[in-house]
C-alpha cells in the first residue's frame, strides 16, 4: 500500500480587496481628509497669517506683506505691552475666566444633582437649563442688553416697585440702576452672562458624569448609613473630579477666547473697564485698521489656549488609561 506523501503547506496569498474603498490605506486617509481641510482652512491659516502680521507692518489699508523689510521684529509686542488699555483687558480677561468658573462649577454641580431626581417637569426644567446654550450668543447677548437697558430695564422696574431703588420726586421717579454706565456694574453684567452661557455644558457634562457611578456605591454607602453629604463630599465629588476638570477646561476655553458678549454689552466700556483680549484685538486691528498691533494682541491668548489644550489631552489620555 503505497503511502500518500503530504503535501507542504502553501502559504496562502493575502486577499485582495475587490474595491478601492475597502482598502484602510485609502478609507483612513479619505475619512480624515474633510476634518484636516477643515482644521487647516479655518485654524492653521488664520493662525500663521496672525503670526506673520504680529511681526509685521501690515494695516488695513495695506496688508500686504512683500519683502523682509516689513517685518519689524517685536516692535508691535512692546508698543501692546505698553498700551494701558491691553493691560486692563489681559486682567479682565482672567478675572471673567477664573470667577465665571469658580461659579459655575458650583452651580453646575447643584443644577446636575437636582437634573437627576426625578420630579414633576422635569423634563421642562432640563430644557430650560439647555436653553442658554442652544440660543445663538449674539441673539442671548442682544436680549440681556435690552434688559440691562438704562432707561427701560425690568430689573430696575421690579427694584422700584419693591421700593429699593428710593423714593421718587417732584422731577420724576427713582433712579436707575445704569447696570452697563457703571464699573462694577457692568462687569457683574459681563460675569453674570458668562455663568448664564457656560453653566449648561458644564451642567450637562457633570450630570453624564453622575449617571456612570454604579448604583453599587450607592447602594452600599446607603447600607452603611451615609446620608446626603457624606455620599455627596466622600463618593459623587471624588469620582466626579476629572469630569470636573474637563468641564471647567471647556468653559474656559469658551470664556477666554470669547469676544462677543463684551462686543454686544458693553464694547468694552464704560472707559474700557469691560475690554477683554478679544475684543480689544478686534477693536485694534479692525476697526483701528492697525492689523499688525491687533494681531499681537491675538496673539497673547495663544500660551493660555496650548496650556489648556494640552490639559484636555491629558485628561484624555488619563481617561482612556483608566
Amino acid at each position: 500500500m503505497t503511502a500518500r506523501t503530504a503535501s507542504p503547506s502553501v502559504a496562502k496569498a493575502p486577499r485582495e480587496e475587490r474595491y478601492t474603498f475597502d482598502n484602510e490605506r485609502v478609507l483612513g486617509p479619505l475619512m480624515l481628509a474633510p476634518a484636516i481641510i477643515y482644521i487647516v482652512a479655518l485654524v492653521g491659516f488664520p493662525l500663521v497669517l496672525a503670526v506673520l502680521y504680529a511681526f509685521s507692518t501690515a494695516t488695513a489699508g495695506d496688508p500686504r506683506i512683500d519683502s523682509w523689510d516689513d517685518f519689524v521684529g517685536l516692535r508691535n509686542f512692546r508698543a501692546v505691552l505698553n498700551d494701558g488699555v491691553f493691560t486692563k483687558a489681559l486682567r479682565n480677561t482672567i478675572f471673567f475666566t477664573l470667577a465665571s468658573q469658580a461659579i459655575v462649577i458650583v452651580l453646575a454641580n447643584i443644577l446636575s444633582q437636582i437634573m437627576l431626581a426625578d420630579f414633576p417637569g422635569k423634563k421642562i426644567f432640563r430644557f430650560l437649563v439647555m436653553l442658554p446654550w442652544t440660543t445663538p450668543i449674539a441673539l442671548s447677548v442682544l436680549g440681556w442688553f435690552w434688559i440691562f437697558d438704562s432707561v427701560y430695564s425690568p430689573i430696575d422696574w421690579l427694584m422700584r416697585q419693591m421700593n429699593l431703588l428710593g423714593p421718587g420726586t417732584m422731577f420724576g421717579p427713582a433712579r436707575n440702576m445704569y447696570w452697563l454706565g457703571e464699573t462694577e456694574l457692568a462687569q457683574g453684567a459681563v460675569l453674570m452672562i458668562h455663568v448664564w452661557r457656560t453653566l449648561p455644558l458644564a451642567t450637562v457634562i457633570l450630570l453624564g458624569g453622575l449617571t456612570s457611578i454604579p448604583n453599587d456605591i450607592n447602594e452600599a454607602a446607603d447600607i452603611d448609613g451615609a446620608g446626603f453629604w457624606r455620599k455627596l463630599f466622600y463618593i459623587r465629588l471624588p469620582l466626579l473630579l476629572p469630569i470636573m476638570a474637563i468641564a471647567m477646561l471647556f468653559s474656559m476655553i469658551f470664556t477666554f477666547t470669547d469676544l462677543t458678549v463684551s462686543l454686544v454689552l458693553t464694547r468694552g466700556g464704560p472707559v474700557n473697564d469691560t475690554q477683554v483680549l478679544s475684543s480689544w484685538a478686534y477693536f485694534k486691528g479692525i476697526q483701528g485698521g492697525n492689523l499688525s498691533q491687533g494681531a499681537a494682541v491675538a496673539l497673547f491668548m495663544l500660551p493660555v489656549l496650548i496650556a489648556i489644550a494640552i490639559g484636555m489631552l491629558r485628561l484624555a489620555r488619563r481617561g482612556a488609561n483608566d
